[in-house]
């Protein structure tokens, strides 16, 4: 598949204690094995073959790593759904969607993938389940979706493989601010939805579906063979834990 890419290298605003823990201004430019985090992230999707890449960031310094690597700076909007949004404006789709603190991302995960997105699906999601997360990752805190599947965590990698992805952009815009509360973002799907999530028996793949019928679009999750890709750089930990990983073998 020829697919573009779009890297999240915006702030939420405020300070960001991974940046701050690092004694940098800006997260994306924190070097990891002697590259920059926002480096790693884009050998990884240029590994994988993606045609065109694009930095979401304001930041100068930011944008300016990005132009260095051969990337096109773009600029970043009030949050990431919004930017994915002008993303898919700008540069069309399929376009996959991933973010500069994933410097674990490897171009293999990306070729899984994009290998396992159903054909008919819209747009996808890659996500790892709990148990292939605790196989592969070293003990870390994630954030789990919990459902009748097991806890599922998200990877931080997107398709928008159609044009109509960008109608669940804008439910995603929605939803921005409960993902750390999965049972807010399900009581939008209705109360029997809600009742079969709060009682155990409400699948991911069946919460998916539904989500996207809201919105007229078929929306898919991928589940990661490697529980390694759930792991970014969200906390000063997750940054110690990326360094050890990068210093006994670099992911690639």
């Amino acid at each position: 598949m020829s697919f573009d890419a779009l890297i999240l290298a915006g702030s939420r605003g405020g300070e960001d204690p991974v940046a701050t823990y690092a004694g940098l201004a800006d997260k994306a430019l924190i070097p990891i094995g002697g590259a920059t985090m926002l480096q790693h992230v884009v050998e990884a999707l240029r590994g994988a073959g993606a045609a065109r890449i694009a930095v979401s960031a304001n930041a100068p310094a930011v944008r300016a790593e990005a132009g260095r690597l051969g990337a096109e700076p773009i600029d970043a909007a009030a949050g990431p759904s919004l930017s994915t949004l002008n993303g898919v404006r700008a540069l069309g789709t399929p376009l996959l969607v991933t973010t500069a603190d994933h410097a674990l991302l490897r171009s293999d995960w990306i070729r899984d993938f994009l290998a396992d997105v159903p054909h008919d699906a819209d747009i996808a999601a890659l996500l790892a389940h709990r148990d292939v997360v605790e196989r592969d990752a070293p003990p870390t805190r994630r954030t789990y979706l919990r459902f009748a599947d097991g806890g599922w965590s998200g990877c931080n990698l997107f398709l928008c493989r159609t044009p109509r992805s960008a109608a669940a952009i804008g439910l995603w815009m929605s939803v921005e601010q409960d993902r750390k509360r999965p049972w807010r973002i399900v009581r939008r799907l209705g109360p029997g939805m809600l009742l079969r999530y709060l009682t155990g028996r409400l699948t991911l793949d069946a919460a998916l579906k539904r989500l996207g019928a809201l919105v007229g679009v078929r929306a898919a999750a991928v589940a990661a063979r490697n529980g390694l890709a759930a792991v970014d750089v969200d906390k000063p930990d997750d940054l110690d834990l990326v360094r050890r990983l990068f210093a006994c073998q670099p992911p690639r």
